[in-house]
């Protein structure tokens, strides 16, 4: 799916791997893919249901290193087989983040890669 042109914010791939988990259920949904203010893409090992909203947890560190967890609630906006066999990638959505988790991200956007 190209999503290139449906892309509002630039989006950040992660140096180190970022595991998604399903806050309500604790279910491991998968890793992230890149990263933006507005959403995420999820590499994951099942297809995620369409349509359908997520609360999720993952961590990031910021500028010191110390690390925080987010909690998100997140709409799935399109789902499809990865290159690799076993994976999926699916496009989420960001709908809900409080001010204190939407500035870790926002630090952590602004950070050079390294």
């Amino acid at each position: 799916m190209n999503t290139s042109e449906q892309r509002r914010a630039t989006r950040k791939r992660t140096l180190d791997p970022v595991e998604v988990t399903d806050a309500l259920t604790g279910e491991k949904l998968g890793h992230v893919g890149n990263l933006s203010r507005e959403g995420m893409m999820l590499i994951g090992r099942r297809q995620l249901n369409d349509d359908a909203l997520y609360q999720v947890r993952f961590q990031l560190r910021d500028r010191t290193g110390k690390p925080h967890v987010l909690e998100a609630g997140v709409h799935e906006q399109w789902s499809e087989p990865a290159a690799i066999s076993g994976q999926y990638w699916a496009g989420l959505r960001m709908i809900a983040l409080s001010d204190a988790d939407a500035a870790v991200l926002a630090e952590w956007l602004e950070e050079p890669d390294v």
